[in-house]
């Protein structure tokens, strides 16, 4: 199992950061579509931490074409040196609709055709096949020698598919590479949702487990003394709040018995109150969709909880912490 930790960094700071990641012990670190681009840190980080996976974690599908995407993923790929795996998800309809001024269509069937589509372009560029995809939603026939930038000496880059809902789950199983787990997860719902939606995707496709990789992403909450941990806990509380408050989440809460919360949290969040979404969240519910423990204790609550069937495990903790002691928790997993 590969530990990847989240790259916090803007193109100013890339550089820099990477170096702090790659020195704690990650094996990879993976970015998050949110203020700033994706895809440009990760190419600093692959320059001064080259020892380092890379990958989008996820960038937003739909906004982009599969020819951009596709051509971003060939570079980053090449520039790694085979060392780029290409994460993307959907997003939720508010987002699509009122931040990127699109359609939101059926998000499960157009992430099939985008990814089968991106595949397309991979498939020509590698292989020497001929571009023709004709979907419902996406069609590319043409592809001329000047914009082919030919064969990727490190491979084709693998296609992570960002889901939480059991069609895009199988949707993952069936066409991408790997799923990415979300954050917001709980025991239940992934060992009885996520996991036999992929092995029925896996089942469609005619592939095998063993060709797919699994990465979870866990919420560890810790802290070297009580002081911290209450920080830390305070912060995730907010983050879980957040998280509950959108109707798309809702089957990991339905799967440990919290659906009844979130229309009360949705509700506060249409009314801008969001700093009071964590006063919801009890220690039940952090047992429920969270590591934590003293700093000793969550390494080995991380192996008992995902080491079953995690390929890469993709630690999320939204607090301030020191380096040292992330160092021998990472130190400890991979023991």
């Amino acid at each position: 199992m590969k530990i990847d930790g989240p790259f916090y960094a803007d193109m100013a700071g890339a550089a820099a950061e990477a170096k702090r990641l790659a020195a704690i012990g990650y094996d990879g670190v993976y970015t998050l579509e949110g203020s700033w681009d994706p895809f440009l840190p990760l190419a600093l980080a692959s320059e001064h931490a080259p020892e380092l996976d890379i990958a989008t974690g996820i960038a937003v599908a739909f906004p982009r074409n599969p020819s951009h995407i596709a051509y971003q993923a060939w570079d980053l790929q090449k520039f790694s040196q085979g060392k780029f795996m290409l994460g993307i998800g959907s997003q939720i309809k508010a987002h699509i609709e009122k931040r990127f001024g699109l359609a939101f269509s059926p998000p499960a069937a157009r992430m099939r055709e985008y990814t089968l589509a991106v595949k397309a372009f991979f498939d020509c560029w590698q292989n020497g096949s001929r571009l023709d995809f004709q979907g419902e939603y996406y069609r590319h026939t043409l592809m001329t020698p000047m914009f082919n930038p030919g064969p990727n000496p490190y491979g084709v880059p693998p296609i992570l598919l960002g889901a939480l809902g059991p069609m895009m789950t199988q949707v993952a199983g069936e066409v991408a590479d790997g799923l990415i787990i979300h954050p917001f997860n709980s025991v239940p719902f992934v060992q009885d949702h996520a996991l036999p939606a992929v092995r029925k995707g896996l089942e469609k496709s005619g592939r095998r487990e063993e060709d797919f990789i699994i990465q979870v992403n866990a919420i560890v909450i810790t802290g070297e003394t009580d002081a911290a941990y209450h920080a830390a806990e305070q912060s995730v509380k907010g983050l879980l709040g957040f998280y509950a408050s959108t109707p798309a989440y809702l089957p990991p809460m339905n799967a440990v018995g919290f659906g009844d919360l979130q229309p009360k949290l949705n509700a506060l969040s249409k009314e801008g109150k969001w700093e009071q979404l964590g006063d919801y969240i009890n220690d039940e519910f952090l047992d429920a969709f969270c590591i934590r423990g003293k700093p000793d204790e969550i390494a080995g609550k991380l192996k008992k909880q995902y080491g079953s069937y995690a390929d890469r495990l993709a630690i999320y903790a939204p607090y301030a912490a020191p380096d040292e002691m992330w160092a021998k928790i990472i130190k400890e997993l991979k023991s």
